[in-house]
């Protein structure tokens, strides 16, 4: 058997068997995008996630492309509530975050709520 053949064969035979560390992590529950209020994006947070910063930035760069403006206002809804525009209170009531992304500007802001109470963070 030639070198670079069994090389080739060894990888497709063990590439299976090998993971990678995406992989082994189990997969993120789906955030719901409830809709759009002008230029603002409504997206319900599972409750799991709702103190996870690095969660809240991986939905972000899916949500928000890289060079535009977007605005986002992230929720919970411990009660599930129907998701409906304009949003029930009882999941108006569970705000976590706010993602603010001005082209123009120039800005970016995340801000947690404070019932949340995430130490050492600015709050609204």
């Amino acid at each position: 058997m030639k070198p670079m053949f069994a090389s080739v064969l060894a990888a497709a035979l063990l590439g299976p068997l090998t993971s990678s560390p995406a992989a082994a992590q189990p997969a993120e529950p789906a955030w719901t995008v409830a809709g759009r209020q002008g230029q603002v994006r409504q997206v319900i947070v599972p409750t799991a996630l709702a103190r996870d910063e690095a969660a809240y930035q991986r939905q972000i760069a899916q949500l928000c492309g890289a060079d535009e403006t977007c605005f986002l206002n992230f929720y919970t809804n411990s009660s599930g509530a129907e998701v409906t525009l304009p949003l029930p209170d009882a999941i108006a009531n569970e705000a976590t975050a706010t993602w603010r992304r001005s082209m123009k500007n120039g800005a970016k802001l995340f801000t947690w709520s404070c019932r949340l109470q995430v130490p050492d963070r600015p709050c609204f």
